[in-house]
């Protein structure tokens, strides 16, 4: 994993953040950030947490970023042309190597796995291709962020979601209708998932698993 990028991003830093429970806790170690529809600011928040936990920890952080989205994170620090987590996981005639993949950002806490520029087709997500990946990653990292796609736009979550150590769900204040932020719960949950917590996105505020549960 070598190479160095420096990139201008402004991260977001949520106002109010609890993570200490997740970093002193050494079973959660790959984390997966989903939302239940598209344009809830997943990215965001996930760039603002793998900020807040390299930060916080002082330990090595990687974010992964698993959502080929229009504003992927990928884009936004203009990564779109780097191979990546695509490649790793559905370029069947000529994968990369994990090393070859991984970007440090020299401006930044944490290292960066991009979306990846192979155009992928109807091809679903190998669960033991991914549980490879994130076992390689556990490897060299403290904690493995991922970046994922909504519940309702793609099953890709839903796989990953019984992968990681822990999900948590991304809200958007006063948009996503707590119905909808309820049943992509049920969803996750139902299939396995581990949720740890919801990020109120714009009012950035990291809700403990205690408080989800009461939701």
């Amino acid at each position: 994993m070598d190479g160095s990028t420096s990139r201008s991003l402004t991260i977001a830093t949520p106002s109010e953040t609890n993570l200490t429970s997740t970093v002193l806790d050494e079973d959660q170690r790959t984390l997966l950030l989903t939302a239940a529809n598209t344009g809830s600011g997943t990215s965001t928040s996930a760039l603002a947490f793998a900020s807040q936990l390299a930060l916080m920890s002082g330990e090595s952080v990687l974010l992964v970023d698993a959502s080929p989205s229009s504003n992927s994170l990928s884009q936004q620090l203009k990564l779109e042309k780097q191979r990546g987590f695509s490649d790793l996981m559905f370029n069947q005639d000529t994968p990369p190597l994990l090393r070859d993949c991984v970007v440090r950002l020299s401006d930044q806490p944490f290292d960066i796995l991009p979306s990846g520029i192979y155009k992928r087709g109807k091809e679903r997500l190998n669960p033991d291709l991914m549980r490879a990946l994130l076992s390689n990653l556990a490897k060299d990292y403290r904690f493995v962020v991922v970046d994922g796609e909504a519940i309702y736009a793609s099953p890709d979550s839903l796989v990953i979601g019984t992968l990681v150590d822990g999900v948590i769900l991304v809200v958007t204040a006063e948009d996503t209708r707590w119905e909808v932020a309820q049943a992509a719960a049920q969803r996750l949950t139902q299939a396995g998932a581990k949720l740890i917590g919801s990020v109120f996105n714009k009012r950035k505020y990291y809700m403990p698993k205690w408080l989800y549960n009461n939701l």
